[in-house]
């Protein structure tokens, strides 16, 4: 198999570096002055075990290889806000032997939040989700930090729609001989629902930074069992905080310090975007459809896209300023 990382950045690079450690096929597909670092000095990459540059294949769109491979992988690693641009864009892609690549290939859908799954349901016939634990860095063009130890990250993997396969096996074979931990589940979207819950603090990093704070975290607190009254309103189930943390437990150790979450680092290279809108806007979406409020996530989203909007520096907003904004909106102001 080939695998065509699309949006190789903090996870898709580290995917496609450690990938190609392991002998596997792997194209980058980046744009702008990130393509062109990886075109010029490669991929430098560091992990617990060291740096290493990796000089690898980089495409900007399907144009750049030509037809494609009937063995190829698409692993979508970009953010959800930029994910039907790359469906579209890759899904029409011609397949060497005819048809499509929505038609034939499989798409793996390995972000935060549970949204991309069903954009690319609508196109592609086989998707994947991926649950993916793996704190990396992306702050500058041609340059990924992922430092877990003693696995680079755990990948959960199973078919969007439920189930596993033969296909879905071998692919996470692969990745387990790059360093990584991949299970296949018969139930990834239970595992993305729980990611989801941690992920709703992102919006919280990105507006006041991510140095640790009780109030932070009290915010957090509330942002999530909003979530929690949505699933339960919804039907939705998601793994308990300990089948995560057995899942996860002296597999993945941070080395100490801060490390600003994806949100922080889109703010902080200037990108325009956030994925707040399928984060916190998930919970949003859920509790107005099921008639449950969210007012703590709804102020969430909407800070984060006013920072990412207007070019405002990443942690420059009070927790005090945030917490307040909550209150009034959920009527205790």
């Amino acid at each position: 198999m080939r695998y065509l990382i699309i949006g190789a950045g903090a996870i898709g690079a580290t995917l496609g570096g450690r990938l190609a450690e392991a002998g596997r096929e792997v194209v980058l597909v980046a744009r702008g002055t990130h393509a062109e670092a990886l075109r010029a000095d490669g991929l430098r990459l560091t992990t617990a075990d060291g740096e290493r540059v990796h000089r690898l294949p980089v495409a900007t769109g399907p144009a750049d290889l030509g037809p494609l491979r009937p063995d190829d992988v698409l692993l979508l690693t970009v953010k959800t806000q930029d994910a039907v641009a790359a469906l579209d864009t890759w899904g029409a892609a011609e397949v060497a032997g005819g048809g499509t690549a929505a038609q034939r290939l499989p798409v793996l859908c390995a972000q935060n939040g549970v949204e991309s799954e069903r954009l690319a349901l609508r196109r592609f016939a086989r998707v994947y989700g991926v649950c993916v634990w793996l704190p990396a860095t992306f702050l500058e063009p041609g340059v990924v930090t992922a430092l877990c130890t003693p696995l680079t990250g755990i990948l959960h993997l199973g078919r969007a729609a439920g189930g596993a396969d033969e296909r879905i096996r071998a692919i996470a074979a692969d990745l387990g001989e790059a360093g990584f931990e991949a299970p296949v589940v018969e139930d990834v979207m239970r595992w993305k629902h729980a990611k989801l819950l941690s992920n709703l603090g992102n919006a919280i990093q990105a507006t006041t930074g991510p140095e640790p704070d009780p109030a932070k975290a009290a915010l957090l607190l509330r942002a999530v069992r909003e979530a929690q009254a949505v699933f339960a309103a919804a039907g939705i189930a998601h793994t308990s905080d300990a089948e995560q943390a057995a899942a996860r437990d002296g597999k993945v150790e941070q080395p100490a310090g801060v490390r600003g979450g994806s949100s922080w680092q889109s703010l902080a290279r200037g990108t325009g975007s956030v994925e707040a809108d399928y984060l916190n806007g998930e919970i949003v979406l859920l509790g107005r459809l099921h008639g449950v409020p969210t007012p703590v996530n709804d102020v969430l989203r909407h800070a984060a896209n006013i920072f990412a909007r207007e070019g405002l520096p990443p942690g420059s907003m009070s927790v005090a300023d945030l917490t307040a904004l909550a209150d009034e909106a959920e009527g205790r102001g």
